[in-house]
């Protein structure tokens, strides 16, 4: 589905992302992992069009879209959940829910939720008309999440969505990720809780200062101890 081919990524003279290559295919999570200011959020941000890459290639079924804006990459299936959520704390969840299907103008005019999203995220079917502002971080992540869903994305960029949570509801974020995948949806991740991402990614790539060092599957990264010692720093029990 998605191809990134010698992806370069530039900040002014700061080069974030050094010809990156990596393969998303349907049905898959592929995850990005490495330390924090390795480039991981400026691959995405350059696949969804929030930031122009200076280099390279993004093909999405053999089409470059390389450059295209941010509300063009929506219309081609490509929603990005952002890192902190990002709601509209004035505005109702439900408000929250029918900006994420706006593309082109009268988000308000259809009121609906439809009931794929409130029955995959049934906290909120009663928090429909609260304020952005009034939900815990657990229950703003999952309307960020359904907010991502709500333009039925081809492709769903999530770049660290369990930031900041309670372990119990980390857990539930995972959880709600891996069934999204069985359920068909496509997804790349970017996370920086280590273990339970490559737990459940299809694939997964390893970014040291903007390159790439490791691939390989969820399961197998987990087990080698050159990525588990050297670039994750975890100890193993």
């Amino acid at each position: 589905m998605l191809q990134v081919l010698q992806l370069d990524v530039r900040y002014g003279e700061v080069q974030a992302v050094n010809t990156v290559s990596l393969e998303v295919k349907s049905g898959e999570i592929v995850s990005i992992t490495g330390a924090n200011g390795a480039g991981k959020s400026s691959v995405l941000n350059a696949i969804s069009g929030i930031h122009a890459p200076s280099g390279g290639e993004i093909l999405l079924d053999g089409e470059n879209i390389a450059g295209l804006k941010s509300h063009m990459m929506v219309r081609k299936g490509i929603v990005q959940v952002p890192e902190g959520r990002q709601l509209f704390a004035t505005l109702t969840v439900r408000e929250n829910l029918l900006a994420g299907r706006y593309t082109g103008g009268g988000f308000l005019l259809d009121r609906e939720i439809p009931e794929t999203i409130l029955s995959q995220f049934p906290l909120l079917r009663n928090r429909l008309d609260s304020l952005g502002s009034s939900l815990s971080g657990g229950q703003a992540q999952m309307l960020a999440l359904a907010r991502g869903l709500m333009n039925n994305p081809k492709l769903l960029l999530l770049d660290e969505p369990t930031l900041g949570l309670a372990p119990i509801t980390v857990s539930e974020v995972f959880e709600l990720i891996r069934q999204l995948r069985d359920q068909g949806l496509t997804i790349l991740l970017v996370e920086q809780n280590v273990r339970q991402t490559l737990a459940i990614s299809d694939r997964a790539y390893v970014l040291e200062s903007g390159r790439m060092v490791m691939e390989g599957s969820g399961q197998a990264l987990l087990s080698d101890n050159h990525l588990v010692q050297s670039y994750l720093g975890i100890t193993r029990s």
